[in-house]
């Protein structure tokens, strides 16, 4: 896709510079890793057992390690080569656990990781089409993001996602690697938030999620193991709210203000205790039950809406 850059109502072509070498990204990336992929940086270049990994990072809102390799051949399996990652993480949890204290602000023990939702990023230049075929699975812990840099300056990354994905690779898949991290390590979907006695609540969820997007069309899903956020970013970054679902409803947890912060004329919102001192942020919450309860709690999504990213009057 080309791009432009307009001066006058004149467009001027952008050009894309390759970047010369892998580690140019890699240094790139790590720098930057808050801000590219919301994650807190480990370590680079961390070998275990005759493998190396480029980049080890930390999900601090998943509670889980998050792999990043930089793709230098082309022809290698993106699958194989990032359930092998995943595999050695799970037969060395250990060795993770003692390279995160060794470098990390704070400690970790291994009930507070969950290693669940560990996963892969492969970053490169450009993917082949086997490669982005090869990622057409709905559970897949992997991702491919594209880095490209341009003669203005400019960076971007994209990821990379399969619109149809609906096979499980557990079911096509007899690869003894696969099927034994797959019992460990799980792609949530919106379907796992809506099985047994949730499914009902789908159409209510389903509803709050399409009048939440009107707000902004950036706004994107993002299913993890315990909530649904409802996130500004691909990587999961910039979350407005997080969405649990309960068999009677859902529950809308609201980080970053407390109940005072927003006009909330009948009083729905619940301070959630210990939250500052568990997650660095006040949390507010509100159950959603009905549409009643969805026009009375989108006014105050648009509230916070506005206070977090600054687009409220001044």
């Amino acid at each position: 896709m080309p791009i432009f850059q307009t001066h006058k109502n004149q467009l001027t072509s952008i050009d894309e510079l390759k970047f010369d070498l892998e580690k140019d990204i890699q240094t790139l990336t790590e720098q930057n890793l808050e801000t590219v992929f919301g994650l807190q940086f480990v370590a680079t270049e961390f070998t275990l057992n005759g493998l190396r990994i480029d980049t080890l990072a930390f999900d601090k809102e998943a509670k889980a390690f998050v792999i990043i390799e930089y793709k230098r051949d082309r022809s290698l399996s993106v699958i194989d080569q990032g359930y092998a990652y995943l595999s050695l993480m799970l037969n060395n949890k250990a060795d993770f656990i003692l390279e995160y204290n060794e470098h990390g602000k704070a400690h970790l023990g291994r009930s507070d990781i969950d290693w669940s939702q560990s996963r892969v990023i492969f970053v490169a230049n450009s993917f082949t089409t086997y490669q982005q075929q090869a990622i057409n699975f709905k559970d897949l812990p992997i991702e491919l993001w594209e880095a490209k840099r341009y003669s203005n300056g400019t960076v971007l990354y994209n990821q990379l996602k399969s619109p149809d994905a609906s096979e499980s690779i557990k079911t096509v898949s007899k690869n003894q690697t696969i099927q034994k991290v797959s019992t460990e390590v799980k792609k949530y979907t919106l379907e796992d938030h809506f099985s047994g006695s949730k499914a009902r609540v789908k159409p209510l969820y389903e509803s709050l999620r399409d009048k939440l997007f009107n707000l902004d069309s950036k706004f994107i899903e993002n299913p993890r193991r315990h909530y649904i956020g409802i996130t500004m970013e691909e990587n999961g970054t910039n979350t407005l709210l997080y969405i649990h679902t309960l068999a009677s409803g859902l529950r809308v947890d609201i980080p970053r203000i407390e109940p005072t912060d927003v006009n909330d004329p009948l009083k729905k919102l619940i301070y959630k205790p210990g939250s500052k001192e568990s997650y660095n942020t006040p949390i507010s919450q509100i159950y959603v039950k009905d549409e009643a309860d969805i026009d009375y709690a989108l006014p105050i999504a648009k509230q916070v809406y506005e206070r977090v990213f600054g687009l409220g009057e001044k």
